[in-house]
């Protein structure tokens, strides 16, 4: 069963979300979906929503303030409203445990929300996950000459965004973090460097998997999304 859903934030905007509920759950056991940055809900994480279906699971995916269906001026939003994003959507479904998985800066968001939020979170996923700061770096500097970055989707941030995120540092996520995590990373990412996550996974004092795929970018070919 497939059921669309209006979340309330603290803000009084709304995000959309959807909840993918198995036909025979084997637990009650939840995965919430994280998106990118400048992406949304659709597209892969359908296929990754069904996926967790057949293996017994409720499967959420949701569209952050300024993306997709939901509420909000893009330009507006930042790390910070990204976590009470994900908070609003678990208190919502009200589920006794979640796992999280989250692409690029979704897994960012998850990872601080698993150490700064909800002690409901059980393990974290990151695909092509957005750890250190420096991955922004360029962007950053940007803003600072500019005012603003722009990417290619017409998108913007501002200084706003990055007055927020310069209060998240990744260090404190792995040293707190006391979760399961896994990593998977294409070998070929120029987008987030891989080498990242082998220091993330390295700095963990938790249960860590990493996985490198060999030919992989930051967006994974439908043979690498069925192996992952």
């Amino acid at each position: 069963m497939v059921t669309k859903h209006s979340i309330p934030t603290e803000m009084g905007e709304e995000l959309a979300a959807v909840h993918h509920e198995p036909a025979s759950p084997t637990r009650d056991a939840w995965v919430v979906f994280c998106h990118g940055f400048v992406s949304d809900k659709s597209g892969s994480y359908e296929g990754r929503c069904r996926r967790a279906v057949e293996e017994g699971y409720h499967a959420v995916r949701f569209d952050f303030r300024g993306c997709g269906e939901s509420d909000g001026a893009f330009v507006e939003q930042t790390l910070s409203s990204k976590i009470a994003d994900l908070e609003a959507v678990m208190n919502y479904f009200d589920a006794p445990a979640y796992a999280l998985f989250g692409s690029s800066f979704g897994a960012k968001t998850a990872f601080h929300a698993a150490v700064d939020t909800d002690r409901r979170i059980e393990a974290v996923v990151g695909r092509a996950p957005v750890t250190y700061n420096r991955t922004f770096a360029d962007r950053w500097a940007h803003v600072e000459r500019h005012g603003e970055y722009v990417y290619d989707t017409g998108h913007a941030i501002d200084g706003r965004f990055f007055a927020d995120f310069e209060r998240y540092a990744f260090g404190d996520v792995t040293a707190t973090l006391d979760v399961p995590v896994a990593l998977f990373h294409g070998a070929d990412d120029d987008s987030v460097a891989v080498a990242d996550s082998f220091e993330a996974a390295a700095a963990f004092d938790a249960d860590v998997l990493l996985q490198v795929f060999e030919g992989g970018s930051h967006r994974f070919s439908r043979s690498l999304e069925s192996r992952l």
